[in-house]
């Protein structure tokens, strides 16, 4: 563990201004619409993915489109990307395709926090979708695809471009914590212990140890109920 956070450590000093830092409790907020906002996050290793899971925590009152999670390289602006086009609706980008789940909408619930895990595997290309720890009908996309490595990683906005081509009005505003990656299809038991706020292995991305680095007007705050 010693040498691994070392190792971190030293990355994180040669990637200028990056910070490491243990995000538990602490929330990122992006306080207003903006089309220059965002937060970069440095995954652990850059590889090639053949399977995923995404994992996070967002909590807003909008009732627009926004951008929850974007992945971009150069083969693809959308090579991995959580969306949320309507209050009741989620997308999952891979390789540019898209697939889209409903839930029941609620336009006059009060904002909560959202909980949501995704996964995708190429050898079926099946997509999971979790919303609150209740799973949604399954779906698929990009059977045998393998998502490109040397990424764009960040959270606030939708890139159009490899770390750029923002759009104001895909913004996200509002709130966002506990952010995790896999490079594998979490288990139906794996996904109990990160919806109960246990800890797993072999991130990519972690929340409790993350490489980030805060891009305009967004605040780390403690996380408040």
């Amino acid at each position: 563990m010693k040498i691994l956070q070392t190792f971190l450590l030293i990355l994180v000093s040669s990637l200028g201004s990056l910070a490491l830092q243990d995000l538990s409790k602490k929330t990122l907020v992006f306080p207003e619409e903006s089309n220059a906002a965002h937060v970069v996050l440095r995954p652990a290793r850059q590889q090639p993915l053949t399977s995923f899971t995404v994992c996070l925590k967002s909590y807003t009152d909008l009732s627009r489109a926004y951008s929850l999670f974007s992945y971009a390289t150069k083969m693809s602006d959308n090579e991995l990307l959580v969306f949320k086009p309507k209050p009741n609706q989620y997308s999952l980008y891979v390789g540019g395709s898209v697939v889209t789940f409903s839930v029941a909408d609620n336009p006059a619930a009060k904002p909560r926090w959202e909980h949501i895990c995704v996964s995708w595997e190429s050898i079926t290309g099946i997509v999971d979708l979790w919303l609150n720890g209740n799973s949604l009908p399954r779906k698929g996309m990009k059977k045998g695809y393998t998502i490109s490595p040397e990424a764009s990683i960040i959270l606030g906005q939708e890139q159009d471009s490899v770390g750029g081509g923002f759009d104001i009005n895909q913004s996200f505003v509002g709130e966002v914590m506990d952010v995790y990656m896999w490079g594998r299809v979490l288990s139906s038991d794996e996904l109990g212990v990160v919806q109960n706020g246990g800890r797993l292995s072999n991130y990519l991305i972690d929340w409790q140890s993350l490489i980030y680095q805060i891009n305009g007007y967004s605040v780390v705050k403690p996380f408040r109920k």
